[in-house]
């Protein structure tokens, strides 16, 4: 078997050509650190096995954060193996950049030049690029698997050239003239140099290279203290070497790479932050409303007649109607998992329009945006991709948390993404918002969107402040040019999140549903309730809880289960709410039931109904993330995490059923007037404070009357 490493840029379609080679479905993202730990993949070309080790993208041999590490050191690991590097056509002479850094290191190199964009830069003579540097270029487009196998026969050969003791011969001027003209600084290192590489003339090169950049990793592997400024020299080389091959070799640029007038809008000061936000509403207002409405209500009709009505008929028919098998199929399976699975085109629709907004090139903008405003709050730019990942799957946002650059912002960025409202969430808030909100239910359903991320900025900047202080991060940011989606690669991708919904709700959910069944429906000395009186093993516990959140507005049992079921998986939440009301699976039907004063889960008036989804959005992540956390950030930080998250929960649970009860028995205008009034007091005794404390310290205020400015 050939092993072969795929080595490029972010954002170059290093996983699209993995995915291409290896018929995978690993995630594509437009944007840095999507990759964030090598995976593998193989493939069989001509009776050959092919093995492709994908790494996280990287600008050079000089890793400055945590994905760009596992890069770095697996490929020094892994030296002697084929290396597909992969560039962008568009962007070439940047990335040439980290060829020229796997040259010195004197790595066998396939250099492969994808055409990512239709429209071309500039024209490239390959021929003579290929002989000026001694490598052989494929040129290809990742996505239509246009060049594959010329690449796939590059691999062969080069393998076959390697088998025989040939290896590519690559002249880099450059590096001769770097080590000559810095000889004086390195000549006390060459004997330390000489033993780690015993007599490989490009490692040892390589590892001076290094040295005069000053890079740390290399510094501790040489076990070498001495501090070295030469990394500016040294790139200027590198790029004068570029520059040379480019003017040599291509024509000149029609455009600048990612530049377009749409930034002048989208990345306005002004208008930046509220096109996002308006673009965000456009989104859900889609997916809850409007088409996603519709094609749930659909989906639930066909499964209510053509799934549901038979199986129940039959099963009735044959063991009557009072059976606990029935009960359990009706309520439990057919029930729960018909309710749950109601919500799975919102879900594909929210997938889709996330991979719109990713494939075009905007997500990397948004990072751009909220650069300064994450920056005085302790996060970087890079941490909004973990953040809107959020919005899709916590328990896989997470894992994207290992490409921040120091363990603080790792544990920070991995306790504040459970703050993100995940697609698992918003059945909830359609389901009980829709019964009391009606078509206002969209404000509600952005408002608690914004409130997760508002909650994780301030916890940030608090976590700041005390004990989770960031080191100062290197934010690397390219826009993309903005691209037409890819409609082969976005329903491949949202046919790989259906499947994952689809499998959830058959295996976890299924699960889940049939513990709540049984515990709601068996007493503790486990006597069917049936329909008949007693109290079931889920009521008592719920009732014990229950005066625990009655400052909440909510201290019914059912309600208080459903929140135990959704610790499993928050989607257990409405179905469960939907068997301790004996609701059918539509949306129609909940959303009756939670309004009967007769219902287990009932819910009294409007503010009790938001104090819940707050909470809901809030309270404790679900056991996979929790899981994932555990394992990315250890005991301690997770479980103070979701003792931060109980609390928080609570608190702001209670202040909002608070204000929202107040506008209920006073009215909107009172309480805006009197909160306004409130204000405004409390900023006119501030500011007369402020001004009696610095008149204080004028030296000379008690000797003149002189105003102090």
């Amino acid at each position: 078997m050939i092993t072969v490493n795929l080595v490029g840029n972010a954002n170059t379609g290093k996983t699209t050509l993995f995915n291409t080679l290896t018929h995978s479905h690993e995630h594509v993202g437009n944007w840095h650190g999507v990759t964030v730990e090598e995976k593998s993949g193989k493939y069989n070309y001509k009776g050959c096995d092919i093995a492709i080790v994908d790494l996280p993208g990287i600008y050079s041999m000089t890793p400055l954060s945590f994905e760009e590490k596992v890069a770095t050191d697996y490929i020094l690991k892994h030296r002697d193996r084929i290396i597909v590097n992969i560039c962008d056509a568009s962007n070439l002479q940047r990335n040439l950049y980290l060829t020229l850094n796997l040259m010195e290191l004197g790595c066998n190199i396939i250099l492969v030049v994808n055409q990512i964009d239709k429209r071309r830069i500039c024209k490239i003579d390959f021929d003579g690029l290929s002989k000026a540097l001694g490598l052989n270029i494929v040129y290809i487009n990742a996505g239509d698997k246009r060049g594959a196998d010329k690449l796939s026969d590059a691999i062969l050969a080069l393998n076959e050239s390697l088998s025989k003791g040939e290896t590519n011969k690559v002249n880099l001027g450059y590096v001769k003239e770097i080590l000559s003209r810095k000889a004086e600084k390195l000549k006390n290192f060459d004997k330390i140099i000489a033993k780690k590489c015993e007599n490989n003339e490009n490692l040892s090169n390589f590892y001076k290279i290094k040295l005069l950049e000053d890079d740390e990793e290399i510094k501790k592997l040489l076990n070498i203290d001495n501090t070295f400024d030469d990394a500016e020299f040294v790139a200027d080389k590198r790029y004068a070497y570029i520059d040379t091959l480019m003017s040599k070799y291509s024509s000149p640029r029609t455009r600048t790479y990612g530049q377009s007038w749409l930034d002048n809008i989208l990345l306005n000061r002004y208008l930046a932050l509220p096109i996002f936000l308006l673009l965000l509403f456009g989104c859900f207002y889609l997916t809850f409303f409007s088409i996603g409405a519709w094609l749930s209500d659909g989906l639930s009709f066909l499964l209510d007649k053509f799934v549901s009505t038979p199986i129940l008929n039959f099963l009735t028919l044959r063991l009557g109607e009072g059976s606990w098998v029935v009960s359990l199929v009706d309520v439990a399976l057919v029930g729960g998992v018909g309710t749950v699975l109601g919500f799975l085109p919102q879900v594909a629709l929210l997938f889709f329009f996330l991979s719109i907004l990713e494939d075009s090139g905007y997500l990397s903008r948004v990072a751009f945006v909220f650069e300064d405003i994450l920056g005085k709050v302790g996060l970087s730019g890079k941490s909004v991709y973990t953040l809107l990942m959020g919005f899709g799957c916590s328990t896989t946002a997470v894992l994207t948390a290992r490409n921040m650059e120091d363990k603080n912002s790792k544990i920070k960025i991995g306790l504040l993404t459970p703050y993100m409202s995940c697609s698992a969430k918003f059945p909830i808030y359609t389901v009980l918002g829709g019964a009391f909100f009606g078509a206002n239910n969209i404000f509600v359903i952005m408002g608690l969107y914004l409130l997760g991320v508002v909650i994780a900025v301030l916890l940030s900047y608090v976590l700041e402040k005390t004990v989770l202080k960031s080191k100062e991060q290197s934010f690397i940011l390219e826009f993309p040019p903005y691209r037409m989606m890819s409609f082969k690669r976005t329903f491949s991708l949202l046919w790989q999140n259906v499947k994952q919904f689809i499998t959830r709700v058959a295996s976890l959910i299924l699960a889940m549903n049939i513990i709540v069944w049984l515990l709601s429906n068996f007493t503790v000395t486990f006597h069917f309730i049936g329909q008949g009186d007693g109290v079931s093993m889920l009521e008592t516990f719920g009732r014990v809880l229950a005066p625990l959140f009655i400052p909440l507005g909510f201290n019914s049992w059912g309600l208080v289960s459903a929140l135990i079921a959704g610790l499993v998986a928050k989607e257990v939440i409405v179905s469960s709410i939907a068997m301790f009301n004996g609701a059918e699976e539509s949306i129609e039907s909940i959303q009756s039931s939670i309004m009967l004063s007769t219902s287990a889960v009932y819910f009294a008036s409007g503010s009790s109904v938001l104090s819940y989804l707050v909470f809901c959005l809030l309270y404790f992540p679900c056991v996979a993330t929790t899981s994932v956390l555990l394992k990315e950030i250890g005991h301690k930080w997770t479980f103070i995490g979701i003792a931060i998250e109980f609390v928080i929960a609570y608190l702001t649970a209670f202040f909002v059923y608070t204000i929202a009860r107040t506008v209920e028995v006073f009215g909107f205008w009172k309480v805006f007037a009197t909160i306004f009034a409130i204000i405004i007091i409390v900023l006119a005794v501030v500011y007369v404070v402020r001004r009696i404390k610095k008149r204080k310290l004028c030296p000379y205020s008690d000797r003149c009357n002189k105003k102090c400015k």
